[in-house]
Parts: structure tokens; sequence; C-alpha cells
């Protein structure tokens, strides 16, 4: 069975699989779904995340969260990037951590809370890692972030 199939198998109609640019790409359709997905990913043999971003789409009232998925002990997935999205609400961006799962998200998942304030849920630390903890304000990518033009010449 090719690769595609087996993700198709795995996601059934909790979310859609398509081919983007090469790559496998899994939008999931519920949050709260991503974490019984990414078990069944790291079963197949997925078993860690190279990147977890966010993008601002909060002109259409979502956030997305992108994981990019691989295998470090699986040689035919090791050259395979697998692309998992989720939509969250940006009016309360929360999704369900995936640390427990993929380890490797820890760093990663901090960092797309403190750049565009998506909440993980279940992650043990979840805190700021570039910003002061007394932070307050639009979280810095998000579109709505306007950086201070106060003493800039033009």
């Amino acid at each position: 069975m090719e690769l595609k199939e087996r993700i198709e198998t795995i996601v059934g109609s909790t979310g859609e699989v398509r081919i983007d640019r090469g790559n496998i790409v899994v939008e999931v359709k519920e949050p709260k779904k991503i974490i019984e997905i990414a078990k069944k990913l790291k079963a197949e043999g997925f078993d860690h995340v190279k990147s977890v971003s966010g993008v601002d789409y909060s002109d259409q009232g979502y956030f997305e969260i992108v994981y990019h998925v691989s295998s470090y002990s699986t040689p035919e997935l090791a050259k395979a990037i697998l692309v998992l999205k989720v939509k969250v609400p940006s009016d309360n961006p929360r999704s369900p951590s995936l640390i427990e799962i993929w380890p490797s998200v820890e760093m990663m998942e901090r960092e797309t809370y403190e750049m565009y304030g998506i909440i993980f849920e279940g992650h043990p630390e979840l805190k700021r890692l570039f910003l002061p903890e007394e932070f307050e304000g639009v979280y810095p990518l998000r579109k709505s972030f306007k950086i201070k033009e106060e003493g800039i010449m033009a």
C-alpha cells in the first residue's frame, strides 16, 4: 500500500489527506482529534517533529498550527515530510499539546505560544522563551502586531 493511502486509512474521517509539493498534508478537522491522529502516525513510524509553527489567518477567524513530522527509525519514512495541520479559532486559540507523543515539540510549542498566543493544553512548561515574562500586548507574529514607530525618522 502506498504511503498516502496508509495515511488516509489512519486519518479516516477525522481529517483530509492530500499531496502538496511532494509532501503528504494532513488537515485535522478538530483540534481535539489531533492527539488520536498523532498517536497513530507515531505507531506508523513517524517518530519525531522537525518543526512547529503558527500561521495567522485571524482575518478569516482562525490560526493554523503546522507540524512537520518525519522519522529517524524507519528508512522509508525518513525521506518523507508529513505536514500535520489543525485550525484553532483566533478568539480562543487552544489545541492539545503533542509533547506526550513527540517530546521534540517541547520548545517549538513554547515558541508558537509565545509568538502567537496559541495555548497548547497539557504542555508541562508553557512559558516564554524570548520575551520577558511581564510582556503584555499583541503577540509579535500576529498580523495585528504593530511595531512602535516612536523615535523613527523617515
